[in-house]
């Protein structure tokens, strides 16, 4: 069998992606799906960290623009993807992987405090670490904390799951005639302004040259087959 090409990851999910048809909320049936995905490389002895955000329970921009505090919005973001962390947890343990969540904003009762040595040494015991309440910090996306985590644990890449291809020179869902790159250069996407992920988040990676895959997570196998070194999706690098 083809040996990874990455041993360390961290996989950025967002919330959207966990809402599925149902517009609000959590498809159980998504979070099924994305944890038989997870298992096919955690069986492969892929070390997996996962980064969830919350909007398909909270939005914080979206809350600031009808004029609440953008503070108190990002922070009640954070607490979304804590529900959203436990909810992807439940669906790996149903499936006997082991899993720890690790918060960035403390909730004993729930899960552990997230300490950068702690979730190394979960790794090396064979357990997905999933990273919620983004970094802890308002003004913060969580992309920005993929890209935070995945240095702060030395990652091998940064697979950003989409429910599109990869990226794109417009919108491919609003627009058909939209080209999608196969690779990238981190300068070119800052410049471009391409909105799949913030300027921070790009810029973290680029800064210590981590690799970032762009890749639609809900076709079947691709998750495997990146890990794998397929060239599927975009990737973006020096």
């Amino acid at each position: 069998m083809k040996k990874p090409v990455y041993k360390r990851i961290v996989l950025k999910l967002s919330g959207e992606a966990l809402q599925g048809k149902k517009g609000y909320g959590i498809d159980h049936s998504v979070c099924k799906s994305f944890a038989v995905s997870i298992k096919e490389i955690w069986k492969l002895k892929v070390q997996v960290t996962v980064v969830i955000g919350g909007g398909n329970i909270f939005r914080g921009l979206a809350a600031e623009e009808s004029g609440m505090d953008r503070t108190t919005a990002d922070y009640m973001g954070m607490l979304a993807t804590m529900i959203n962390g436990l909810a992807v947890q439940d669906a790996l343990e149903k499936i006997k992987v082991p899993t720890r969540v690790l918060t960035a904003i403390e909730m004993r009762q729930v899960a552990e405090p997230f300490i950068r040595r702690r979730a190394i040494r979960h790794l090396d015991k064979n357990r997905v670490v999933i990273f919620v309440a983004g970094t802890g910090n308002p003004y913060f996306t969580t992309d920005t904390t993929a890209a935070l985590r995945a240095n702060e644990i030395n990652a091998d890449v940064l697979l950003k799951a989409t429910r599109v291809n990869g990226i794109y020179d417009a919108d491919p869902e609003k627009n058909p005639k939209a080209v999608m790159y196969n690779e990238l250069r981190y300068m070119d996407a800052i410049k471009k302004k391409l909105k799949i992920m913030d300027s921070t988040a790009f810029s973290l990676c680029m800064d210590n040259e981590i690799p970032i895959v762009v890749f639609n997570m809900f076709k079947k196998d691709n998750l495997k087959s990146v890990v794998l070194g397929k060239k599927i999706g975009t990737i973006v690098a020096n």
